[in-house]
C-alpha cells in the first residue's frame, strides 16, 4: 500500500526526533573521551574539541526537544501548531555554537604562550570522532533535508565544526608531538582556529533561522508547485496572490482563487475546498491552506463584451 505524503512526513519527523536522540548518546561518549584524554596528555587542542563536543550534546537535546514540541497538533491558542519550537531551537543552537566559538578562541588567545609535552594518546578518540561524526552528520543532513527541519539541519552544520575542530585538533597535536620544541604552540593555534570556525559557522545557522522568523517566503520552486497543482483544479480560472510562511516543519499557504463570477457561492466554495485538498495531499511540506475566492477579471471582461456584442445584434 502506498504511503501518503503526510504520514510519510510524520514518519520522517520520527527519524528525526531519533537520530537527535542517538546524537546526544554519542556526543556524551565523544565529549567525555576528549576532555578526559586531552586534560590527561596535556593538550589544549584536544580539550578544546572536547567541549565544543560537549556543546554538541545540548545542541542536539535542544533539537530533540524542538521536534518533540513541534509535533504537537493544534490547539484553541495555537491554531497554526507548534512548529515555532523547531525554529526556536535551531536558533537557539546557532546561539549555542556562537557562544561555544568565542570561549574556545578566547581560551586560547589567553594561553597561548603556554605549551607542555603532549602524549601520544591523544591522537585516539579525535581518530574515533572522525569516522562516528562523518556518519552522523551525513544522515541528519539526509533526514533534515527531507523533513526541511530548520534545527537538524543546524545541528548538522553543528556535527559539520565538529569534524573540522576535530580535524584541526588532530594537526595540532600531531605537529606538537612531532617536534614539541618547534610546535609547541601549535596545540594553542589550533583551539584558537576551532574556536574561529564554530563562531563563523554559528552565523549561517542564526541568518538562516532568522529568516524564518521574519516570515520568509519560500525558495520559488516551492511556490511554483502550490501554483501548478491549483491550477489544474477544475473550475479555477487563475491565481491573483500566492503566499507562504513557514510555521516549523510545513508551510501555512494563503490564496487568491480567480473563479467564474457567475458561479454561486457553493460552487465557489466547492472549487476552493477542491485546491485545498490536493494541495495538502499531494505537497506534504504544507500544513493547511487559506483559500480566498475572488471572481476573474479577465473572464469578466471578456464575458461583458462578448454580451454586448450580443446584445447589439439583436437589437
Amino acid at each position: 500500500m502506498a504511503v501518503g505524503p503526510t504520514l510519510g512526513a510524520h514518519r520522517e519527523e520520527e527519524w528525526g526526533r531519533r537520530i537527535a536522540l542517538v546524537s546526544v548518546g554519542l556526543g556524551v561518549v565523544l565529549a567525555v573521551a576528549k576532555i578526559w584524554t586531552g586534560l590527561a596528555a596535556r593538550s589544549t587542542a584536544v580539550v578544546s574539541d572536547g567541549f565544543e563536543s560537549a556543546g554538541d550534546v545540548l545542541s542536539s537535546a535542544i533539537v530533540y526537544g524542538g521536534l518533540l514540541l513541534a509535533s504537537k497538533p493544534p490547539d484553541a491558542e495555537h491554531p497554526y501548531g507548534h512548529g515555532r519550537y523547531e525554529t526556536l531551537s535551531g536558533l537557539a543552537v546557532g546561539a549555542l555554537l556562537l557562544l561555544t566559538g568565542f570561549c574556545i578562541f578566547w581560551n586560547g588567545l589567553t594561553h597561548l604562550g603556554e605549551h607542555e609535552a603532549i602524549a601520544g594518546f591523544a591522537i585516539y578518540p579525535l581518530l574515533a570522532a572522525v569516522v562516528l561524526k562523518s556518519a552522523l552528520s551525513y544522515t541528519k543532513f539526509r533526514i533534515g533535508r527531507t523533513i526541511a527541519s530548520t534545527a537538524l539541519n543546524a545541528d548538522a552544520w553543528h556535527d559539520v565544526t565538529d569534524l573540522v575542530s576535530t580535524a584541526i585538533a588532530i594537526a595540532a597535536t600531531l605537529l606538537s608531538l612531532l617536534d614539541p620544541a618547534r610546535f609547541g604552540i601549535a596545540d594553542r593555534i589550533g583551539a584558537m582556529v576551532i574556536g574561529m570556525i564554530i563562531f563563523a559557522l554559528s552565523l549561517r545557522v542564526v541568518h538562516g533561522v532568522t529568516g524564518q522568523l521574519l516570515d520568509t517566503m519560500p525558495e520559488p520552486e516551492k511556490m511554483a508547485a502550490i501554483r501548478e497543482v491549483a491550477a489544474k483544479v477544475p473550475g479555477t480560472l487563475g491565481i491573483e496572490k500566492c503566499f507562504a510562511r513557514r510555521t516549523g516543519l510545513r508551510y501555512h499557504v494563503d490564496l487568491h482563487l480567480e473563479v467564474d463570477p457567475e458561479m454561486t457561492v457553493r460552487e465557489s466554495h466547492e472549487v476552493a475546498a477542491e485546491v485545498k485538498h490536493r494541495l495538502k495531499d499531494q505537497l506534504g511540506w504544507i500544513a493547511d491552506v487559506l483559500v480566498h475566492v475572488e471572481p476573474a477579471h479577465a473572464y469578466s471582461v471578456e464575458s461583458d463584451a462578448l454580451n454586448s456584442r450580443a446584445g447589439s445584434a439583436v437589437v
